[in-house]
């Protein structure tokens, strides 16, 4: 090979290189929280929907989601914290997305909404919030039922709310550590 031929080569092979340090880096591993903050409280989430014990169980799903992530001490209260994640899950909808020959319902889209807040203690600032927070999961109906009232649909399939809440939990901490 020739010098001639040789710079093209060398020219594209350091681009690439070059751009290992371009600050691109995989999602879900960032975060601009400031550093002092290394103890999250995660209070009990505040049920303003008629179906029982959701509050127990996104508040237990996100505090899961911030322990797997593994950089902060996550506690089920507001003291000695230095930063306070707390909601209000304020709506929970179901309604019928897909039916069989005989009209009936074969597939259900259930939407959680909450209202969510971020906030640094020690700055007395809201980092990040979201006043309408929504998820949408489509669940199969196992039963022949129809289901549109929450509570009757969720007492019949709790896996349903339990893959709802680990799915919003997902989405709430992603959005707050990678301030989206």
């Amino acid at each position: 090979m020739t010098r001639r031929s040789l710079s093209p080569i060398l020219v594209v092979f350091l681009a690439l290189a070059a751009q290992g340090g371009c600050g691109y880096s995989l999602a879900g591993r960032g975060s601009f929280l400031p550093a002092y903050i290394k103890t999250i409280g995660v209070p009990q989430f505040n049920n303003l929907t008629s179906i029982p014990d959701v509050d127990r169980r996104v508040t237990e799903k996100v505090r899961s989601e911030l322990i797997g992530r593994g950089k902060w001490t996550i506690r089920p209260d507001t003291v000695g914290v230095d930063a306070i994640l707390s909601a209000d899950v304020t709506a929970i909808t179901i309604t019928p997305s897909a039916f069989n020959q005989q009209q009936q319902a074969t597939r259900y889209a259930a939407a959680l909404v909450a209202k969510v807040e971020f906030k640094d203690v020690r700055a007395n600032k809201v980092l990040w919030s979201n006043p309408a927070m929504a998820y949408r999961e489509e669940f199969d109906v196992t039963v022949t039922s129809a289901a549109v009232d929450p509570t009757t649909f969720f007492g019949q399939d709790l896996n349903a709310l339990d893959r709802m809440a680990t799915e919003f939990a997902r989405s709430v901490v992603s959005a707050i550590l990678e301030a989206f």
